[in-house]
């Protein structure tokens, strides 16, 4: 790795890395990666090979190995579909067939906009709302494929809007 390409990662949080030697340490550097960045992408990890010595082949093979690391940027608006034991039951998989057809995106994908991705989790913690999703941290639940149409197109809506005032634009 050249100078210029480690200059590159001065703002990645390198102080907090007590790296030592031993392959334990691997998790943590790569944690560090994606709190940093929300994500460990490809100069992250040719970055801690190079701090560690440890082979990118390897560091990537341990990034797809556990859920956990994500080598792609999350979107700007995060859904969350609960799979847990009650939304199984109360259809979930529906509720991701609908997210699925209005957004063309499956688990843990990223629409091509960057605005929405998908994420499947074990528990959201409100069963008795069954099937439950969360969008940025909002719980929707008791949701059926109409219901859930609407929050998505508003979801999208709302997204566009906030772009569109972002750039500068007025909406209507």
């Amino acid at each position: 790795m050249s100078d210029q390409q480690t200059n590159e990662f001065k703002p990645f949080n390198v102080d907090v890395w007590k790296f030592d030697g031993h392959a334990g340490a691997l998790i943590p550097l790569l944690q560090s990666a994606q709190d940093t960045y929300g994500y460990v992408s490809e100069k992250a990890i040719d970055y801690i090979s190079h701090v560690t010595g440890i082979p990118s082949a390897d560091i990537y093979g341990v990034v797809t190995f556990y859920a956990q690391f994500r080598t792609k940027p999350l979107g700007k608006h995060i859904i969350k579909v609960c799979n847990g034991t009650a939304c199984h039951v109360n259809g979930a998989k529906g509720v991701y067939e609908v997210i699925q057809d209005e957004l063309t995106i499956t688990y843990d994908e990223t629409t091509d906009d960057g605005e929405f991705s998908l994420l499947s989790v074990a528990c959201i913690g409100c069963c008795s709302l069954a099937p439950v999703i969360t969008i940025d941290g909002e719980t929707y639940g008791r949701l059926n494929a109409q219901k859930l149409r609407k929050i998505i197109r508003d979801a999208k809506r709302q997204a566009r809007d906030q772009a569109k005032a972002a750039a500068g634009e007025v909406t209507a």
